[in-house]
């Protein structure tokens, strides 16, 4: 007899689950103009702009436009229904996160923030400190799978060894390795909210139900930008009273973002790629959410974001005169990270190929 999954009491028949690789080439696909654009805004390469917009600065107008994007999404897609709870005794029900979503929100919010501070530090190689914020990722992700039980496959180790020394030789060239007290604050939060981010993840919405996934993710972003706007907000207003070096400078950034970029010729462009930023948030976060482990998870998201990253180089060297080409460790460690993709596409389908043959052989 069939099942009515619209009777009380009978649970409906989990969705479909998306392929990580589609997520991956959505991540790619939209990395690639976030990157790129906001690359021109930083550079001032942009038609009528007189000065580099700075990179803090292009903060507020885009996490607002972030904001709207995520609410298109949502709705679009209809998630959010995933997320409703009974508010009052009226009957009303909004989308709005448990208190572990609502921690791992103001995490998302974190990173997005310590990424942007990172690149604010003066004396200080940002190619190091992504270096160490990426790779730190990297070596989080066994280590959240060790603590939450999970088995790690061959294969996941080999996309794992090829993501980092693929990181390691397009740094190659760099020796500049010094590194300020906040600057390494920033980059140790990053790093824990990540850890947070990814030990949540993998308790309550690694499953084999995709709809697990889309409740936490939604739980997730329905914190992360809209907190991100209200810091942001704060800052700017109370941030320039505070005397510590380099946070009313910071606040004043971030106020003048608010005020002065409105009009601009880089307006329109910051909320393209405030827009773009969502979008790799969106499938960024569903990469980590797959129901596989972190250490598979974790280079297939990387991977993406570092291809993008040189396909956004390779793209501005060839209509911006000024951008260059990128340097040959970058190229090859592209090349390493390819290989690395292909190694996690193909060793799964592998094995399971070889899994079918040894049980139809043993019949």
């Amino acid at each position: 007899m069939a099942v009515d999954s619209s009777s009380p009491g009978v649970a409906p028949p989990a969705r479909r689950e998306v392929s990580i690789w589609a997520f991956a080439f959505g991540y790619f696909a939209a990395y690639v103009p976030y990157s790129a654009a906001t690359k021109a805004v930083s550079s001032g390469w942009l038609p009528g702009m007189t000065a580099p917009l700075d990179g803090v600065a292009v903060l507020p107008w885009s996490v607002l436009a972030s904001v709207v994007g995520m609410a298109v999404f949502m709705a679009f897609t209809g998630w959010w229904r995933l997320a409703l709870k009974p508010v009052g005794t009226n009957g009303l029900r909004l989308p709005l996160p448990t208190r572990t979503t609502f921690l791992s929100g103001l995490l998302t919010s974190a990173v997005v923030m310590t990424t942007t501070i990172s690149y604010t530090f003066s004396g200080v190689s940002i190619v190091f400190v992504m270096l160490l914020m990426r790779g730190g990722v990297l070596i989080l992700a066994p280590l959240v799978d060790r603590l939450s039980g999970r088995r790690t496959r061959w294969f996941s180790w080999v996309g794992l060894a090829l993501s980092l020394a693929a990181l390691i030789v397009a740094n190659a060239t760099n020796t500049d390795t010094r590194i300020t007290l906040w600057c390494a604050i920033d980059v140790v939060i990053y790093l824990l909210s990540y850890f947070g981010r990814l030990r949540w993840m993998s308790r309550l919405a690694k499953s084999d139900d995709p709809d697990d996934s889309r409740r936490y993710f939604v739980e997730e972003q329905v914190v992360a930008t809209p907190v991100l706007v209200v810091v942001l907000a704060l800052v700017a207003w109370l941030g320039p009273s505070i005397a510590v070096a380099g946070i009313a400078e910071f606040a004043s950034t971030v106020r003048s973002g608010f005020v002065d970029v409105v009009g601009s010729p880089a307006f329109l462009w910051v909320l393209f790629l405030g827009v773009c930023s969502q979008l790799t948030g969106v499938f960024g976060a569903l990469i980590l959410l797959d129901r596989r482990e972190n250490t598979f998870c974790v280079p297939v998201n990387r991977s993406s974001s570092i291809l993008a990253g040189v396909v956004a180089t390779l793209l501005l060297a060839a209509v911006v005169e000024q951008a260059h080409l990128p340097a040959p460790g970058e190229l090859v460690g592209a090349a390493l990270l390819l290989i690395g993709v292909l190694v996690l596409s193909v060793a799964p389908l592998w094995e399971k190929h070889r899994a079918r043959t040894t049980s139809s052989g043993s019949v």
